[in-house]
């Protein structure tokens, strides 16, 4: 199956000629640190791109210059087919489960085709990477060397990861989230000594400049601001969308630490209130950027919940925000009954976090200072080994 589903994943490629135009942004950010041009001053392919991200990513970017640019977009789609696959593993990490070959070979067969990754593909994305960065070092043991280390540099290429920072802080990992903030600071130093003029342009003029990124409105932004635009039938929303922003902000971090307090360090549930939190309230987060559906998937698998995570998938698979009209300046015009399919992704990120709240305050058997069963690992997703007592029943 996953030999037949990559194939089918490369054949439309060629067929589609898919110019994966983010990695040509890439490339084109690491030339431009080899030639010493204005890393934020140019545009590349038809939909003329710019480089939005910081100094210290551009730097990462110069070896993608050493290829031509058919080896390059291979090299990206293996990567991230690779990385896919390293996504999975983990999933399972995070969940408290070992990884079964089949699982894994059939998660990946299936996950290219999520609209996330597959839009990740298709673009040359590098969210894989990050999502891979974040959780290998968030499910390392408690106090191992340099924890927090790899989190910082994900923050260090782009910005969002973050919000795990602040993760780490509030729920009481004080040492990892300074480690995590050395590190960005780290990488934040090397971009100014490398491109200090480039360092200050980013942090004090184009960081702030979120229509260079794109247009907040369209369908592409499955992120507040883009419900709240849709909803509203305007492209900027303002307040009406920075006060609920602020707010489901405050409120996915506060849980995050309560349900950290509630189930134990070792539940995944925090890890993910915050990861769907961060990409609530980012001005955009592309439908792409939500590749946290695959941690998201595996963990209700590994919990039991298989017609719950049969229904993401199936939503993930079916991409009803992309059948909807959206040329020009449709995307402001739908009708009240188009904008959930408009806006799938916030719409479940609102719903998880409601669950979150119940999870929270309402789930029998646990306390904020009372006992916590620890998982027991050994054996793979679904087998139903490892899970806290009462969680199924709750």
């Amino acid at each position: 199956m996953l030999a037949l589903s990559f194939t089918a994943f490369v054949v439309l490629c060629l067929i589609q000629h898919i110019a994966m135009a983010d990695t040509l942004v890439y490339r084109a950010e690491g030339r431009a640190v080899v030639t010493g041009s204005d890393l934020y001053g140019f545009t590349v392919t038809e939909w003329e791109l710019p480089a939005t991200y910081p100094p210290f990513a551009a730097i990462l970017f110069v070896p993608t210059t050493w290829l031509p640019i058919t080896a390059l977009k291979v090299c990206f789609i293996l990567g991230n087919t690779a990385l896919l696959a390293l996504l999975v593993h983990l999933s399972c990490r995070l969940a408290g489960r070992a990884t079964r070959t089949p699982f894994l070979l059939l998660a990946v067969a299936v996950g290219i085709w999520l609209e996330p990754v597959f839009q990740t593909l298709l673009f040359g994305q590098i969210n894989l990477a990050l999502v891979c960065l974040v959780l290998w070092d968030l499910t390392r043991p408690a106090g191992a060397l340099g924890k927090g280390f790899a989190l910082g540099v994900a923050a260090g290429v782009k910005l969002t990861p973050g919000i795990f920072i602040v993760h780490l802080l509030i729920t009481g990992r004080v040492r990892e989230g300074l480690t995590a903030l050395a590190s960005f600071a780290g990488t934040v130093l090397l971009g100014a000594l490398v491109l200090p003029s480039a360092t200050v342009d980013f942090f004090t003029r184009r960081l702030y400049e979120t229509g260079r990124v794109g247009l907040a409105w369209i369908v592409d932004n499955q992120s507040l601001q883009g419900l709240i635009a849709r909803t509203l039938h305007t492209e900027h929303p303002g307040l009406a969308w920075a006060v609920p922003t602020a707010v489901i902000g405050v409120a996915g971090l506060w849980l995050a630490r309560r349900l950290h307090r509630r189930l134990g360090g070792e539940s995944p549930w925090p890890v993910l209130v915050t990861a769907v939190t961060g990409l609530l309230v980012s001005p955009i987060s592309w439908s792409h950027h939500w590749v946290w559906c695959v941690p998201l998937l595996v963990v209700l698998l590994a919990r039991g919940r298989t017609v719950l995570a049969a229904a993401l998938t199936v939503l993930f698979l079916a991409r009803p925000h992309w059948l909807l009209p959206h040329q020009g300046d449709l995307d402001l015009h739908f009708p009240w009954w188009q904008q959930p399919l408009g806006a799938p992704y916030p719409v479940l990120g609102l719903g998880l976090l409601v669950a979150a709240v119940w999870a929270g305050y309402g789930w029998r058997g646990y306390g904020d200072s009372g006992p916590r069963v620890p998982r027991q690992g050994g054996r793979g997703v679904g087998s139903g080994a490892g899970e806290p007592v009462g969680e199924r029943a709750g």
